[in-house]
């Protein structure tokens, strides 16, 4: 009887440990997903004015002010954010990976620890 609790309450933390990790890297997706859609649209931005004259004005969103600008003002403000979204991408996906790998080894050592109860319980009976 006290084996089969322990054994219950071990399977209740092994799957909140699982259900942990499998949340963290849903965030994480969500979150290379979302970078990597403005960096797209940064991308289809630069694409569009890069080959426009620099004295030609066009608009650009600052903290939900349309401003008036030139595009020899605004490509290079938009290049530099445009690197530091592929840098934060980059990021974003090393954690993922390396989160996915820590994963991975936690279920090869559940998986090992579980079949080690199991047998030690088939051993006592």
């Amino acid at each position: 009887m006290a084996q089969s609790q322990i054994s219950a309450k071990k399977q209740q933390e092994l799957q909140q440990q699982y259900t942990n990790y499998k949340n963290n890297l849903q965030q994480l997706a969500d979150r290379i997903g979302n970078v990597e859609q403005e960096t797209e649209e940064h991308k289809l931005v630069l694409d569009t004015l890069t080959p426009l004259p620099g004295e030609r004005k066009c608009f650009r969103m600052i903290n939900g002010v349309l401003v008036e600008r030139t595009v020899k003002d605004v490509l290079p403000a938009l290049q530099i954010n445009s690197d530091g979204l592929k840098r934060v991408l980059d990021e974003l996906v090393k954690q993922y990976k390396r989160q996915q790998e820590e994963m991975e080894k936690w279920k090869v050592r559940c998986c090992l620890a579980l079949a080690l109860n199991f047998t030690m319980a088939e051993s006592d009976d």
